[in-house]
This record gives C-alpha cells, structure tokens and sequence, in this order.
C-alpha cells in the first residue's frame, strides 16, 4: 500500500552530505533523510584518506587553494575553491563538536599527505576515516528528534509544479520506491536536497559502493538542471587487485588509501623496478590522474595485470598503526602488506561533474539544492585533490542548509499543487528480469572501454551508439513494467553515461582526468562543459512521441520523465 509523507526538508541520501545538512537544518526545520540501503553502504564509509584542511603553523589558505586549483587543470572555479578552503576549519570544528576524535600526535592533530598536497594537511582517523565520520553522523542524526531517517527507499523522481501544469516552477518533492513493501510513495517538501553520492558504477571497474549509480544526478537533469564537467572521472590509481576474489563481485575493489604514497609508499612494475618517475617528477605524490594514466600505460605496454604498491621497507608496527583497515582486508586475501607489495590497479572512483550549483548549493531549480559528489561546485574542477572530497560534503552541506533556513523564514511556502499518487493502473509486472541485468553489463562494459582513462573520438563514438539503443530499451521497459531497485538505478545510470559520452565528445582537449589521443594538447582558454537539458528527446517528459498511447499515458500519469 503506498504511503504518504510531508517533511519541510527532504534530503536523498544518508552519506556525509545528506546527514550533515540534516544536523545543520534539524534545530529549525523537520527533515526527512532517505537511505537507499544500510545507513553505512555509502561511499562516506569507504573513504579512507580524511578530510584536508589547514590547521598546522607552517600552512596556509592560500597554499591550499594553489594545490586545488593545480590539480583542477585550470577548471576550478576560484570562489569556490576559496570559499571551500577558508571555511574548512569551521567544517573541522562542527564535526569535533559533533563528537569526531581525529587522531593525534601529542597535543595536535596528526596530519598526513596525500598525492597533489604541498604539506602535510590531512586530518584522518587511522585509515578509515570516513567509516568514523558516518558513524558520527548516523548517531547524531539518529537522535535528533526532527531528523526520520527512512531506509530501503530509492528516489526516481522529483516532483515539479511544472510537471502538474504550474506556471511557476519548483520542487514539491519526490516519488520514491520502497524496497520493502514493493510501492512507490509520495514524499512531499518544500525543499530537495539531492545527496545521493556519484556515478563510478557505470564503470565495470570502481571502488564505490553498488548504489553510486548517479540518481541525483539523473534526477536533476530530467528535472531541467545543467550538468556541467560529467567527462572529468576520476580514476583512483590503487584499488586491490586479487585475482582469488575475482570471482565474487565487488570483493576486490577495495580501495588502497592515498596516504599509502602520501607515507612513503612506492610503484612498482612486477619486475620489481619504479616507474612513476619517468611521467612525473613528484612520483609518487603526482595527482591522481597521471599516476593512474601511468599506471594504465604501463599495464597495457607489459601486457600485465597489475602493478604492485610496497610500503613494506617501512616499520611493521608503524604499518599496523597508520593502515589497520588495509593491513587487515589484505591478510583476509593472504597479502601482508608489512612483507610484500599490494598487487592494484586503477578503478572509477570518484563523479567531479554533476547538477551545476552556485556557492550556496541551489541548482536551476527553486527549491532544489545538490551537495557532495552529485553536485558540480566548481571546487574540483577537472581533477580532485585528494581529500577534498568529504571537506566539500561537510561545508557545501552547512551553506546549503543556511540557504534553505533563510529562504524558508523569509518567504514561506503557502499552499501549492498536491502532487498525484504514482499511477501503476497502465502497467504489468515483467517476466524477463534478465534484459535489466544483460543491459547493465552492457552499459557498464561499454564505458570501461570506450569511455575510461584513455579515449578517442571513435571510441567515444562507439559508446554513443551503444548508449542510445539502450536508453530506448531502458525507456521503453520502464514504460510497460512497473519499478523495481534494478530498474530505477538502470535508468539513471543510463542517463548519466549518456552525459559523461556527451561531455567527453565536447571537450576538444586532454585535460586533467579527460584524455583523448585525438587531441593531446590543452586549449589555451578552458571552460567547463556544460550540458543543458532537454537536449535529447528520451530525456524529456514525452520520451516516446511515436510508442502506444498506453506507454504514452502511462508516463504521463507517472509524471516523471
């Protein structure tokens, strides 16, 4: 039976992002937090590095702004970035005061480095750091008495007054499946906030979690937001490579932190000899883009597998205290990283595009705001410096909540469309499951090939061609059956590579984490690609202006396109 909910704040997604900007809102505001799964199966769980911020005498604002902007190739946005980095010691001080113990030496924080870094500036706990902001923020939250944390729900789609006839546009909310009752129910807001991660499982290959299928994203786009910057995939340079554990899925894309290299770690092909050195002179502590383009060109020179990381010429007791997360996954597969190097190679790792946002997380949708990896701040650019990650999530997340307070107090909502129940009276239940799973590998396939660290305009060419046939078929069985999981994640991830392929033909250069053997050379005045909406007709209200009217009138009555 479906449900109904009315929340003043609706945030998609339980990571770092959807938590911290329900505990910013929670003392004024009642928020809804919806969970696709466990409140833990995010990426923020799996982050291992920690968050970067400048907290040591010999550091500074400005140096931090000069490594992000050096690893973002040119494209960051420069108020972003300045706005991220000088708000990162209030972003630090709320999660302390939250309850978060970062680990010491002595009387201050211990502080590592990571690849891209000019000083040590990266607060972690041990090597999961991440994990111990989750649970920080799952405990803070959970208590809070105006913050329902719902799990088992997977968003589809927003809710818009346009898509009910309204003259003026906004969000009023989203229809979102639940996973357990097997019903679509009406979750109604009058504000969005969409924090539901990236999209690194389009690619065979990735670090993250099963559910970073970019709904946000996708969700966004059909809604009529911009995407901007979706060709910059960021592949991480050391995932764990074990061939044993091959032949369970996701059992070997555990990720070897960054700080690995950052302590000391060194490359090595499986002759035993280093290699980083001859495509960047930093080595080691190269941005990630070019230690995983170099770690991908010498795999397919050799014809090898993998390569290996070894950090074992360091203390064993020294190895045990700074990587016990590591240390411990590695023994589980008979690797003991304190004896041995660790057989990795690179994976999708992390979105830097997204639904394009101002500084205070507001998309082109009144009511909509975007926060974490689903959005494009402009702080990344066209590649990531290591450990910004979670320092965005916790600090566009604080602004995007004091947009929503300010708005809410100084024009309150009154009255408003109602939004319909979800229509299922024009569809059936599918006897042929296999065509979401045989299409899932197919798109996932296509982009590891055609789209992934290297690329050319025939492979991209390629993946297009792929693409669309199989958004017709995704549309076209999302028309006739009614919604499952599988299919609500299928049909985003297929909007979304539809985006990444798009973003990547416009991009006439090789830049950051974009590089094309068409075009080698950078442009001398770079901008950022930005994609608008309704651009493509299956992306729009009327998918199927020549299919059946039931399949027509079924999408209709959904209102969601």
């Amino acid at each position: 039976m479906a449900k109904r909910y009315r929340a003043d704040v609706l945030t998609i997604g339980s990571g770092a992002a959807g938590l911290a900007t329900a505990l910013h809102l929670a003392d004024r505001a009642k928020v809804t937090v919806l969970s696709k799964d466990a409140l833990r199966g995010g990426s923020t769980n799996r982050a291992q590095g920690g968050v970067a911020a400048v907290t040591a005498p010999d550091d500074s604002f400005d140096a931090h702004v000069e490594d992000t902007m050096a690893a973002g190739a040119g494209l960051c946005v420069e108020s972003a970035v300045r706005m991220t980095v000088a708000r990162a010691p209030q972003a630090i001080e709320h999660v302390v005061g939250l309850g978060l113990e970062f680990d010491r030496a002595g009387n201050a924080p211990h502080l590592t480095r990571e690849g891209g870094h000019s000083h040590r500036r990266v607060l972690h706990v041990a090597d999961a750091t991440g994990a111990a902001i989750a649970r920080t923020l799952i405990e803070r939250a959970s208590a809070h008495p105006n913050i329902d944390i719902v799990s088992g729900r997977v968003a589809i789609d927003l809710i818009t007054a346009a898509k009910l006839g309204e003259r003026t546009n906004r969000t009023l909310g989203a229809y979102v499946y639940d996973v357990y009752a097997d019903a679509v129910d009406v979750f109604e807001a009058d504000f969005v906030v969409l924090a539901t991660g990236g999209a690194s499982k389009a690619y065979l290959y990735t670090s993250n979690p099963d559910g970073a299928t970019g709904d946000g994203i996708a969700m966004a786009w059909r809604a009529g937001c911009r995407v901007a910057n979706m060709e910059f995939n960021q592949f991480h340079p050391t995932c764990l490579y074990h061939p044993a554990s091959a032949q369970t899925p996701g059992s070997g894309s555990f990720l070897i932190s960054e700080a690995v290299r950052g302590e000391g770690g060194r490359l090595l092909l499986p002759d035993g000899s280093q290699f980083i050195h001859r495509f960047d002179k930093r080595a080691e502590l190269a941005s990630r883009d070019i230690v995983a383009r170099a770690i991908d060109h010498e795999m397919k020179r050799l014809g090898a597998d993998c390569v290996y990381l070894d950090i074992s010429h360091k203390n064993a007791d020294f190895i045990a205290k700074h990587f016990p997360t590591i240390h411990g996954r590695c023994l589980e597969l008979g690797i003991d990283i304190t004896k041995e190097p660790i057989p990795v190679v690179p994976a999708a790792h992390y979105t830097c595009g997204g639904a394009i946002v101002d500084l205070n997380s507001r998309t082109d949708l009144p009511g909509l705001y975007a926060v974490g990896e689903t959005a494009y701040t402009g702080l990344h650019g066209a590649n990531r410096l290591a450990s910004n990650s979670l320092l965005e999530c916790l600090v566009f997340a604080e602004a995007a909540a004091q947009d929503i307070l300010s708005t809410r107090e100084s024009a309150p909502r009154t009255g408003g469309p109602v939004p319909p129940d979800w229509d299922e009276s024009q569809v059936s239940d599918s006897d042929e499951q296999v065509v979401l799973s045989h299409n899932w590998t197919e798109l996932r396939r296509a982009m590891w090939d055609y789209v992934g660290i290297v690329r050319t305009n025939k492979r991209l060419e390629r993946a297009e061609r792929r693409i669309d046939l199989l958004k017709r078929e995704i549309h076209d069985y999302y028309a006739r059956h009614r919604v499952s999981a599988d299919l609500i994640e299928l049909r985003n991830l297929v909007h979304v590579a539809a985006l990444i392929v798009r973003s990547a033909a416009m991009r006439k250069e090789s830049r950051g984490l974009h590089y094309t053997l068409d075009y080698p050379g950078k442009l001398p005045n770079p901008q950022p690609s930005i994609v608008f909406p309704a651009a493509d007709p299956l992306d729009v209200l009327q998918p199927f202006p020549a299919r059946p009217s039931r399949a027509r009138r079924n999408l209709a009555n959904r209102s969601a396109s």
